[in-house]
């Protein structure tokens, strides 16, 4: 059910005025405790409930509560970081077979031969089920691409779409007797020759969460772009 403007700004001005309140009373509180310190110090049950233990007069050090509120937030502050290393050594490997990628894809002799590259790269540099060129017609189709009818790239990325990052679309008309090993691809809109032939290369994963629609499209598309200047370099016989 929607919530209305008006319904909502009473009690975002409770709140805020609630959050004063509070921010008064504590400037009090604080207060008062700066120039009455030993109450704090004299009160076992206040100083047991905040996981604090008064050793001597003017020493109060951390108890079992408190050093395991410390020690959780340092553990998860270590496992956000280690997150953040993996993801980045992730991100660098990836970049680097795309690199190498792209030498083994302008090494290509024919289309045949580039479609078999890219397949290549998809197993064997990126440990994925399959890699595809998709083209659609009229007209012929080099050796070892996928056929495609018109409008089926409009079909598979939508009218406006560049990239589809996520579930299988069409995956036996892209993936033929592979497609029931793919749980998860990404695709990338290709146009090839003048007049244009639009197309789609498309990478298959056997994960489910191999490629999401939350991803970047970045690298993908970067091949992408290396599959059209490579096949652009040989007419479709």
């Amino acid at each position: 059910m929607a919530v209305s403007e008006s319904s909502k700004t009473p009690k975002s001005a409770a709140e805020a005025k609630i959050a004063e309140a509070v921010a008064r009373d504590w400037k009090v509180v604080s207060a008062f405790l700066r120039d009455h310190p030993g109450l704090v110090r004299g009160d076992a049950d206040l100083l047991s409930s905040l996981g604090l233990w008064l050793r001597a007069d003017n020493i109060i050090e951390f108890g079992p509560a408190a050093l395991a509120r410390l020690s959780a937030d340092k553990s998860r502050e270590k496992a956000a970081r280690r997150q953040l290393e993996t993801t980045a050594r992730a991100n660098f490997a990836a970049q680097a077979q795309t690199h190498a990628a792209v030498i083994d894809l302008l090494e290509s002799r024919n289309h045949a031969d580039l479609a078999r590259r890219v397949d290549e790269t998809a197993r064997l540099r990126f440990g994925l089920t399959t890699g595809v060129i998709a083209l659609e017609g009229p007209g012929a189709v080099p050796a070892g691409w996928r056929p495609l009818r018109g409008g089926g790239v409009d079909e598979i990325l939508g009218a406006a779409g560049l990239a589809r990052m996520g579930p299988v679309m069409a995956g036996k008309t892209l993936f033929g007797d592979q497609a029931d090993t793919v749980a998860s691809a990404a695709m990338v809109r290709i146009a090839l020759w003048e007049p244009a032939r639009e197309g789609i290369l498309a990478f298959g994963s056997p994960d489910p969460v191999g490629f999401l629609p939350q991803m970047g499209t970045e690298l993908v598309s970067f091949l992408a772009r290396v599959v059209e200047r490579t096949a652009e370099r040989w007419p479709v016989l």
